[in-house]
């Protein structure tokens, strides 16, 4: 089993999730986070700290398509390590469905 960030921490991008990770397994793309599913040590810290609730187990079904995009990403984008803080107009995305149509980006992040 392993943690993936789902669509819902597009445009809201918290980084609480980060501070408490023990492997250091984030990786930062320009509007999300994604975890590397063979660094993530299936700890579950993270899960109760993202806002969102964008982290969620493998084992919960209909996933697999997050696990193709924080596989992929998280070999392009840089580790985060550290909380920042989060964009001014993340309350205004959260929970807002089709994001990954709508907003998501290829892009890096800036990473620490």
């Amino acid at each position: 089993m392993t943690y993936l960030v789902t669509d819902n921490c597009i445009k809201c991008k918290y980084t609480d999730c980060v501070e408490v990770c023990p492997v250091d397994c984030f990786y930062e793309g320009e509007n999300m986070l994604v975890i590397h599913p063979d660094e993530c040590i299936d700890c579950g810290v993270c899960e109760p700290e993202c806002p969102a609730e964008a982290i969620k187990p493998d084992t919960e079904p209909g996933l697999e398509k997050w696990l193709t995009i924080n596989t992929e990403y998280a070999s392009k984008w840089p580790n985060i390590t550290q909380k920042r803080d989060h964009p001014s107009d993340a309350e205004k995305f959260d929970g807002e469905t089709g994001k990954y149509e709508k907003y998501f980006s290829e892009e890096p992040g800036a990473g620490d």
